[in-house]
């Protein structure tokens, strides 16, 4: 997908990542995909299966990838955020991810499942989107007048100092085999990986009988690969040479941009990436902040957008769609500090349920791993809190 011109090539860098989360979406809802859900059935009635539609999400991801990738056609090396940046900030993945993890549970879904709940009427869910959007917004981005942020104010001083800076970048292939040999590695790790993970999957009678947990596993695994291989291929032509959407913006705009062009307010979000959701929850109050500007626009307001009106038409076409609010104070409180906990928590731990447990995990890169790992733990470690409590109350 080669563009002489950046308008054009910006616009289907962006329109197709809408398109892809718009089917998302609608699949996400119709086939009731919740990485919550998930974790709920299995801790409190032993049902595997929307866990196994999870995995076989993450399966689908991550052996695209890692094929891909062989052959050229994914660059994960150079994503947006960077999964696997030689410095390893396991701390920020495993406080972030056991913030978030929590923060889910109390909220009453991911950031995903709280877009596909806004789409289908959930007033609740627009609360949280909007908490989760400032704390996004203001944990990578300074307050007015100030070079400050909440991570450098609540968290750089004392999480960033147990950071471990590797030798090469952070995925499994790399620190297994070295950074000579690490695409190799990784397909043969990622195969492996893939197909034991789709192997367990499908080993359940039960969920081999849901077709709803298979396409929804098939729907997010495949949506995360499609944006992985856009996001990839969409490729500036100039003076004989091809650049990147990020390296056109960031280097070469000035010698080579025509006067048509519109430079975006920041060239990363134009790199490799799939779907994550809550630091996009942040760039969408940003573009909001910014008077709607299409300087501001990205992949991840693109992404929030389509998952939500995807979401919104399979409500309509079912006639699903319900207006739900807060069922008293303490509902509403829960909601509330879950949001909060899933900005501050999705931000450090750079990702959600989706974002670093399919997302992250399709790169191999180790931070993912501890990230995914700490969010099913917290939000266990919450259920079962919620268990106890209520019994002791009964």
């Amino acid at each position: 997908m080669i563009f002489e011109s950046f308008a054009p090539a910006q616009s289907f860098f962006l329109w197709t990542t809408f398109a892809i989360a718009l089917v998302m979406g609608a699949l996400v809802n119709k086939t009731n995909f919740c990485t919550m859900g998930a974790i709920s059935d299995w801790v409190n009635m032993g049902d595997t299966g929307r866990m196994r539609a999870w995995l076989l999400a993450i399966a689908i991801a991550m052996l695209g990838v890692v094929v891909l990738e062989a052959n050229g056609l994914i660059k994960a090396d150079a994503a947006f955020p960077p999964y696997r940046a030689n410095q390893l900030v396991w701390a920020e993945n495993l406080l972030g991810g056991l913030m978030f993890g929590v923060g889910m549970t109390l909220a009453s879904g991911c950031g995903n499942k709280c877009l596909i709940r806004i789409g289908g009427g959930n007033l609740k869910s627009i609360m949280v989107f909007a908490i989760i959007a400032v704390i996004a917004y203001y944990m990578t981005n300074p307050f007015p007048n100030s070079d400050k942020t909440l991570f450098t104010v609540l968290f750089y001083d004392w999480l960033r100092p147990l950071a471990v800076t590797l030798q090469t970048r952070q995925d499994l292939g790399s620190v297994i085999a070295g950074s000579d040999k690490a695409t190799s590695a990784r397909l043969i790790i990622g195969v492996i990986l893939g197909l034991g993970l789709a192997a367990f999957a499908f080993k359940s009678e039960d969920f081999r009988g849901n077709l709803d947990h298979i396409l929804a596993g098939f729907a997010v695994g495949l949506a995360v690969l499609a944006a992985w291989y856009v996001t990839s291929n969409v490729v500036m032509s100039a003076d004989g040479q091809t650049y990147s959407l990020q390296n056109y913006v960031s280097e070469q705009w000035d010698m080579l941009a025509k006067p048509e062009d519109v430079k975006p307010a920041d060239s990363r979000p134009l790199s490799p990436q799939s779907f994550t959701f809550i630091n996009p929850m942040g760039q969408t109050f940003g573009y909001a902040l910014s008077g709607f500007k299409a300087v501001s626009m990205t992949f991840g307001l693109m992404a929030v957008a389509g998952v939500i009106l995807g979401s919104l038409l399979w409500s309509l076409l079912s006639r699903s769609f319900r207006i739900e609010w807060f069922a008293g104070f303490t509902d509403f409180a829960n909601h509330f500090v879950g949001a909060v906990l899933m900005g501050f928590g999705g931000v450090l731990a750079m990702g959600c349920t989706i974002g670093q447990a399919v997302t992250g995990v399709s790169t191999l890169a180790i931070g993912s791993f501890i990230t995914f790992a700490a969010i099913v733990a917290g939000c266990a470690a919450t259920m079962k809190y919620q268990y106890w409590k209520m019994m002791r109350e009964e």
